[in-house]
């Protein structure tokens, strides 16, 4: 899962605990995150839309270099 901080919060360790604990109190144990990766933006279109076939390419790309 991809996420954009607000400007003024920095990535941690704790952070990713915080958003996990929140998301699996209010999720099924299979829909929540396992893993967090902060972004500086999202993908976005000229009309302000989320390109989601961006971020599964990132996505696919990002696990094919783990192996």
């Amino acid at each position: 899962m991809e996420l954009v901080l607000q400007p003024g919060h920095e990535p941690s360790a704790a952070l990713v605990e915080d958003i996990q604990n929140h998301v699996r109190g209010r999720l099924a144990p299979y829909e929540y995150p396992r893993e967090i990766e902060f972004i500086d933006a999202l993908p976005m279109t000229t009309t302000g839309k989320v390109q989601r076939k961006e971020l599964r390419k990132r996505e696919e790309a990002r696990r094919s270099q783990k192996g």
